[in-house]
C-alpha cells in the first residue's frame, strides 16, 4: 500500500458516492450515440456494440477513482497460516487477467490497474528493513501486516541500512510463507508462475482430451519427454536440444540425423526402436561409477545388451543390497566403461534416433555420460498420489499397475532386467489405457496460460531475470529478457514496460551478498563419501552493516529508477519469497548423508558422533524450515 494513497474507508466510499453521478451521465451519453439501424422486417439492430463497449471500458478506466489496497485484517486473523506465494500469484491474477478477487486484501477500482509489476527480492529481512521482528508469543498473531516506519531525516551510522524506496513508498510488509512440508521449502518460482486451473478450464481439457484420445492411435511416441520435462528433471541435455547443460570431459552425445520438430514429434511413419535401460551402480575411491547396464528391445521384449562393467578405480563399497552386484561377479568383468558407454552411444545412434525408456532416465544416462533427446520416463508419465513434485518408486508403479511385485530379493539387491522390463510393462499399460492411466491427477497450469484466457484478451506478458528465463519459468511469457545483473533486469524491464500489462523481475544481488546463493555442483562431480560429515559447515555470519550499504544503495537506486519509469496506475507487488536457507540447507545435507550411509548398510555405531542424525536435529531442521518459509509483500500502485 502507497504512503500518498493510504485512506479510511468511510472516505473512500463518500469518494465512490460523489462520483457514481459522472459515471452514470457517461453511460447515458455513449449509449446515445450508438447507431441505430432498421431492417426490411421493421427490427432495429445495435451496429458496433463490441467496439463501443471497448471504448466504453477503456474511458472508465481513466475516469475512475484511483486503484488502492487495504488489507483485511480480519480475513487474515482466520487464516491458519501467512500469505502464500500462491495467494500472491492469485492477487496478480485480479489484477492483471480478471481473476476473482483475494479475501485477505481489498483491491478498490481494480480495472483501473494500467498494468502488474511483480519483483522478487530474496535477501530483504525485516531486520535490514527497521522493522519489529514478528511475534512469537502465544497470544499474537505473526501473519498481521507490520507497519514500516518511515526513513529517519538524519539516519545514525549504528541503525539498519535498510531501502529508502521501501520505506518512503509502502505503509505496510504482509508477512508470508513460502511452501514446502516440515523438512523442505518448495520453490517460490514454482509457486509463483504455477497453479491449479479454474473449474471450467478443467472440464475443457477433459473434453479435449477425451476427443484427442479417441482421434489418435495408441502409439509410445505420445510419451515422449518435451525438453521442459527434460530440463525440469536433470537430465543431461543434448548441445542441439539446449544449451542449459555443458558436457565436462568424457560425456558423449547421440547423433541425429534430423534437428527439427520430428524429433520429439516423429511421424506416424517414422516407427523408431524403443530400449528399456537401467543400470547399477558401485562405490569406488571416486564416488559411484558404472557397474552394469541392461537394454531390453520393447517390442520383442528380448535382451539385447547386459554387460558388467569393470570399475576403473578401487570398489570400496559393491552396494550389493540395492545394485545386486557382488564382488564374485564384479571379477568376471572386461568391459571397460569406455567400451559400454561406446556400444550404447552406437545403439542410440541408429536411424530413426531410437527412443529410450527407464524410470528416473535421467540417472542412468549420468552414470553412462550419454546426452539422448528422445527419453520417455515412467516416473514422470506416471504420478505419484500426493502429486508433483513428488515421484513414484519403480517397485511401487510396478505393483500399483501391473499386479506383480519387483525388487523384494533383500539383500540380494536389485536386478537391472527386471527393472528394465518392468518400465515395459509399464509403458504398455499407460499405451493400451490411454494418458489419463496412472495419473493422480491435480491440473495445473502456467500464470500466462491463465492470462491469455483474460475476458479483456491475451494479457500481453515480460519475464525478466538472470539465467535463461525462457527454458524455465518464463517459457509461456510473451517475452522473456535474459540478465547477468540486477541493473540488467532494471533495464529489461523498463524497455517492456510500454509494449506489456504484467512484468516480473527477480534481484539475486543482496541474496547472494548475504551468502545465500550457492553454485550448484556439476553433474560429474562424485557424490561425497558418506563415512565423512558433510562439506557444509556451519552458515557464515552475515555481512556488517556497513558491508551490506552499498548493495542496499545499489538496490534502492535501482528501485528508484525502475518506480520512476513506470506509468501511472501500475500496481507494484514486491514480495521477498524466504528468508535465509543456509541452517536448513546444511540440516538437510547431514540428514541425507546419514540416511545414504544407512542405506548402504553401516551400522550407527560406524558412524562418527558428527555423521548421526537425532531427533533433537530432526526438531530443529523443522524450526529452520519455519523461519526460512517467512517472508515479506509490500504492495503499492502508482499515482498519476
Amino acid at each position: 500500500m502507497k504512503r500518498a494513497q493510504m485512506s479510511s474507508p468511510a472516505s473512500t466510499d463518500q469518494a465512490q458516492s460523489t462520483s457514481q453521478p459522472a459515471s452514470k451521465r457517461q453511460k447515458v451519453d455513449m449509449e446515445s450515440n450508438e447507431s441505430n439501424v432498421q431492417d426490411d422486417e421493421g427490427w432495429t439492430k445495435v451496429e458496433k456494440r463490441k467496439a463501443k463497449k471497448q471504448k466504453k471500458q477503456a474511458e472508465g478506466k481513466l475516469g475512475a477513482s484511483a486503484p488502492k489496497f487495504m488489507y483485511s485484517k480480519g480475513e487474515i486473523l482466520k487464516r491458519r497460516d501467512a500469505v502464500g506465494i500462491n495467494d500472491i500469484r492469485e492477487l496478480v491474477l485480479h489484477l492483471a487477467a480478471d481473476g476473482p478477487p483475494p479475501s485477505w486484501v481489498r483491491v478498490e477500482n481494480p480495472r483501473s490497474v494500467t498494468k502488474v509489476v511483480a519483483l522478487l527480492i530474496p535477501g530483504l529481512t525485516p531486520e535490514i528493513l527497521g522493522l519489529p521482528p514478528l511475534p512469537t508469543s502465544a497470544t499474537a498473531n505473526p501473519n498481521i501486516p507490520i507497519a514500516v516506519p518511515l526513513p529517519p531525516a538524519v539516519p545514525s551510522e549504528d541503525a539498519a541500512p535498510g531501502v529508502q524506496f521501501i520505506s518512503s513508498t509502502f505503509t505496510n510488509a504482509c508477512p508470508t510463507r513460502a511452501p514446502g512440508d516440515q523438512t523442505r521449502m518448495h520453490s517460490v518460482l514454482n509457486a509463483f508462475f504455477q497453479g491449479p486451473v479454474t473449474g471450467e478450464e478443467k472440464k475443457r481439457r477433459l473434453t479435449e482430451r477425451l476427443t484427442s484420445e479417441r482421434a489418435q492411435e495408441k502409439s509410445p511416441m505420445r510419451y515422449l519427454l518435451t525438453t521442459e520435462q527434460m530440463i525440469e528433471n536433470g537430465y543431461p541435455m543434448p548441445s542441439y536440444m539446449s544449451e542449459t547443460f555443458e558436457k565436462p570431459l568424457g560425456w558423449v552425445e547421440t547423433k541425429v540425423a534430423n534437428v527439427d520438430d520430428s524429433l520429439l514429434s516423429p511421424a506416424n511413419s517414422d516407427n523408431p526402436r524403443i530400449y528399456a535401460m537401467d543400470c547399477e551402480m558401485c562405490m569406488t575411491e571416486e564416488g559411484k561409477q558404472l557397474a552394469r547396464v541392461c537394454l531390453i528391445d520393447y517390442a520383442s521384449g528380448i535382451v539385447v545388451y547386459d554387460q558388467l562393467v569393470k570399475p576403473g578405480k578401487p570398489v570400496v563399497d559393491y552396494l550389493t543390497r540395492w545394485s545386486g552386484i557382488t564382488e564374485e561377479a564384479l571379477k568376471k568383468a572386461t568391459a571397460t566403461f569406455e567400451d559400454v558407454q561406446s556400444h550404447i552411444l552406437s545403439v542410440l545412434s541408429a536411424t530413426p534416433t531410437p527412443v529410450l525408456l527407464g524410470h528416473s532416465l535421467e540417472s542412468d544416462l549420468n552414470a553412462l555420460k550419454i546426452c539422448h533427446p528422445r527419453c520417455i520416463d515412467t516416473a514422470i508419465i506416471f504420478h505419484h498420489p500426493r502429486g508433483r513434485p513428488l515421484k513414484p518408486g519403480l517397485a511401487w508403479l510396478t505393483k500399483k499397475w501391473c499386479g506383480r511385485e519387483i525388487q523384494n530379493r533383500g539383500e540380494g539387491g536389485h536386478d537391472p532386467e527386471e527393472d528394465a522390463r518392468a518400465c515395459v510393462d509399464l509403458l504398455r499399460k499407460k499405451v493400451e489405457n490411454g494418458p489419463g492411466f496412472g495419473e493422480f491427477k491435480v491440473d495445473m497450469e502456467s500464470i500466462f496460460e491463465r492470462m491469455s484466457r483474460a475476458r479483456g484478451g491475451t494479457v500481453k506478458s515480460a519475464v525478466v531475470d538472470h539465467g535463461n528465463p525462457s527454458a524455465w519459468h518464463g517459457q509461456k511469457a510473451t517475452t522473456c529478457v535474459a540478465c547477468k545483473t540486477d541493473d540488467e533486469v532494471v533495464d529489461g524491464l523498463i524497455g517492456a514496460a510500454d509494449s506489456h500489462q504484467f512484468l516480473f523481475g527477480r534481484f539475486t544481488a543482496l541474496a547472494d551478498a548475504r551468502g545465500w546463493i550457492t553454485a550448484k555442483a556439476t553433474g560429474d562431480e562424485p557424490a561425497p563419501s558418506s563415512a565423512a560429515p558433510p562439506s557444509a559447515a556451519t552458515p557464515p555470519a552475515d555481512p556488517s552493516p556497513a558491508e551490506l550499504r552499498p548493495v542496499l544503495s545499489t538496490l534502492d537506486r535501482q528501485l528508484h529508477k525502475l518506480f520512476a519509469a513506470l506509468p501511472p496506475r501500475t500496481a507494484l507487488v514486491l514480495f521477498t519469497g524466504h528468508s535465509d536457507p543456509r541452517r536448513m540447507a546444511e540440516l538437510n545435507a547431514r540428514k541425507a548423508a546419514f540416511e545414504g550411509a544407512l542405506r548402504m548398510g553401516k551400522n550407527v555405531e560406524e558412524l562418527g558422533k558428527e555423521c548421526r542424525w537425532t531427533s533433537a536435529d530432526g526438531r530443529e531442521l523443522e524450526e529452520e524450515v519455519e523461519k526460512a518459509k517467512r517472508g515479506l509483500l509490500f504492495l503499492g500502485i502508482k499515482g498519476a
